[in-house]
């Protein structure tokens, strides 16, 4: 991935605008983090710096903050766990305390401890849970009132082509990552009237989480994915999309309703093989 250079940003449409990008040490997270930095945003890079089962710690967000602070940008490193409550929090008052405000939320952590159903561990399903769909609510309840207040805000929520579809031995990381989408449609709604633009990005590329997948279509880098994240959070940004970005293709994800088989309301019992059938269902 390219460095910032010579303190120029290919522009300023996020000039002054406070951006926290959680799991920002590496991958996905750390090229967003560094594209906003290259359009003028102040930057919280939030990272753990723990391996990819979310053990141990690290200073990898302080590495991007120098990177972002040595190139002319304006940044501060936050280690703080997205799963733990008062430590979420930390997240939005460090972004306040160092800005002022906070303008963006790009929920980006994340942790995979893949086992099939049969034997993932409860302990395990958890705390993917934790990190992937609470540690986005935790955050984005933090940063919602500070939005809400100026009527102005952007949220995005990290999903994934197996959270929609689903993916073989990932039924803790494709339950969390699909019930992101549920939450965005809420606050996408809830969001509306107060100026905040909720919407979802399944990602694909070639990380530290995704290198040991078997996938001889998958080639593309982080820094491929991060355009639809800067879209996602402009002024420009739809409300309550789902924005696939993987290997430099783009594409919209939404939920399809059938025509429906309309057999009245006075119908008491329905022989399911004709409406099976009419339906297409195999």
């Amino acid at each position: 991935m390219g460095q910032i250079k010579d303190n120029q940003f290919k522009d300023n449409q996020f000039r002054d605008k406070v951006v926290i990008v959680t799991g920002a040490g590496r991958g996905l997270g750390q090229s967003h983090a560094l594209e906003f930095a290259r359009r003028g945003a102040k930057v919280v890079v939030n990272d753990i710096g723990g391996a990819v089962d979310g053990t141990g710690s690290g200073p990898t967000a302080q590495s991007v903050v120098d990177e972002i602070i040595n190139s002319g940008g304006e940044a501060i490193a936050n280690t703080a766990s997205v799963a733990d409550e008062s430590a979420a929090q930390s997240i939005v008052d460090d972004a306040v305390d160092a800005f002022g405000t906070v303008d963006i939320v790009v929920n980006n952590a994340g942790i995979l401890r893949d086992k099939t159903f049969a034997n993932v561990t409860l302990e395990n399903f958890k705390a993917v849970f934790d990190v992937h769909l609470m540690g986005s609510v935790l955050v984005t309840k933090a940063a919602w009132p500070i939005m809400a207040n100026k009527n102005w805000g952007r949220v995005v929520f990290t999903s994934s082509g197996a959270g929609i579809f689903g993916h073989f031995g990932q039924s803790n990381y494709a339950s969390a990552k699909m019930a992101l989408i549920g939450l965005m449609n809420v606050l996408a709604l809830e969001g509306e009237r107060k100026g905040i633009m909720v919407n979802t990005l399944a990602p694909g590329a070639i990380t530290r989480m995704t290198e040991h997948l078997e996938d001889p279509n998958r080639r593309g880098t982080p820094a491929q994915v991060s355009p639809a994240v800067l879209y996602l959070c402009s002024e420009e940004a739809p409300q309550g999309l789902i924005l696939q970005a993987a290997d430099g293709r783009f594409s919209t994800i939404s939920v399809h309703v059938s025509e429906a088989i309309d057999l009245g309301a006075d119908v008491q019992f329905v022989d399911f093989t004709e409406v099976r059938s009419r339906l297409g269902i195999d």
